[in-house]
């Protein structure tokens, strides 16, 4: 049943496929409480592209009608099902994008379960989440911050450190590409360890949040179209070890330039688009270079416990980078906007009242 001291949720639904036309804001009765669910006051939420996609009807995997969009998430837990064990009213927590996914390899099965697409997200004044898909918030981090973490450091954390055998270590070279959420997490994680990172970037404005954060060499891809063979001169003519492709088609091609042999080349979107007619690799060339092309989605909840006391750990070093623009609620159309025009520098974060 629904919390006596929470009635009712200020929330977006995303009624039809109309972009922003489709985003609905009302006030709803509060979801009533499972066995095994957590009811939480969200504080904070921050949006990815996926949420733009889902509401223009172009998301690729799982979505459901009238979905409440946002899939990242951080507030304080306010009642627990009878049956929860792993929190209890006043804890801190944020929301896993994939609530299932608690450990092991993506099914396909999995692959169609996500908050903000096929299960109800976070743009909202309070929901309720089943307690295996709630981590932990870190100590040190306001909630905006906090919901940073679901997918953009989650999925950063999982391709530096995910590949079994294989993780990122101190003296290795990475190339990062452009200042998105995903990107900025990838130069602070691998920092952290001691890694040497290359930056790519399109302003020398964008080139002066990378030098904060540490990045060892920035490469203006617009002064510099071909940016592999510049990152293989600075790597002595081998190569990176790592390359955070974030970008897609019309980077791939360089990627797999830039990276050494038995290198690795994360795939982790198509941000830049691209008309279908871009040069890219194919699988022969994996072969040619033996180097490893690892697609992925996200990470599991344990990595991303794993990624939280990290941060906890390392808060100065650690903080999630949030665009100085921040949105309320009732902004949410104004923040969807701002996230598709690209001025963003960091995580576009909503604070929830």
């Amino acid at each position: 049943m629904a919390h006596p001291v929470l009635k009712t949720t200020k929330q977006w639904n995303v009624v039809g496929y109309d972009g922003l036309e489709s985003l609905k804001y009302s006030e709803q009765p509060v979801p009533e409480l499972g066995d095994t669910e957590v009811l939480v006051r969200i504080h904070g939420a921050s949006l990815n592209f996926r949420d733009i996609m889902v509401s223009q009807g172009k998301f690729p995997w799982g979505t459901k009608p009238n979905v409440i969009p946002g899939s990242d998430g951080a507030g304080i837990v306010v009642a627990t099902g009878r049956h929860v064990s792993r929190f209890q009213p006043g804890d801190k927590v944020i929301t896993a994008l994939n609530p299932r996914l608690i450990a092991g390899s993506f099914t396909e099965e999995l692959s169609k379960v996500g908050l903000g697409a096929s299960v109800d997200g976070t743009l909202r004044t309070a929901g309720v989440f089943d307690e295996q898909g709630l981590v932990k918030m870190p100590e040190g981090l306001t909630f905006p911050e906090a919901a940073t973490l679901s997918c953009a450091g989650l999925t950063a954390w999982n391709a530096l450190f995910g590949l079994s055998g294989k993780p990122v270590a101190a003296g290795q070279w990475v190339l990062t590409q452009g200042t998105g959420g995903v990107s900025i997490f990838a130069v602070q994680f691998a920092k952290l360890v001691g890694a040497r990172v290359i930056a790519t970037t399109s302003s020398r404005e964008k080139a002066k949040l990378l030098e904060k954060l540490g990045a060892d060499h920035i490469i203006n891809y617009r002064e510099t179209p071909d940016w592999a063979s510049a990152a293989r001169e600075l790597t002595g003519g081998f190569g990176v070890d790592y390359v955070i492709d974030v970008v897609g088609p019309t980077s791939l091609k360089q990627s797999v330039a830039a990276v050494k042999h038995d290198g690795v080349v994360c795939v982790l979107g198509g941000v830049g688009g691209g008309d279908g007619t871009a040069e890219m690799p194919g699988l022969l060339d994996c072969w040619m270079k033996l180097f490893t092309a690892r697609g992925l989605w996200l990470g599991t909840r344990l990595q991303m416990e794993d990624m939280c006391r990290a941060i906890e750990a390392n808060i100065d070093k650690l903080r999630p980078i949030v665009d100085h623009k921040i949105f309320t609620l009732e902004q949410t159309k104004e923040a969807y906007e701002y996230l598709a025009s690209g001025k963003h520098q960091g995580k576009v974060c909503i604070e929830i009242a």
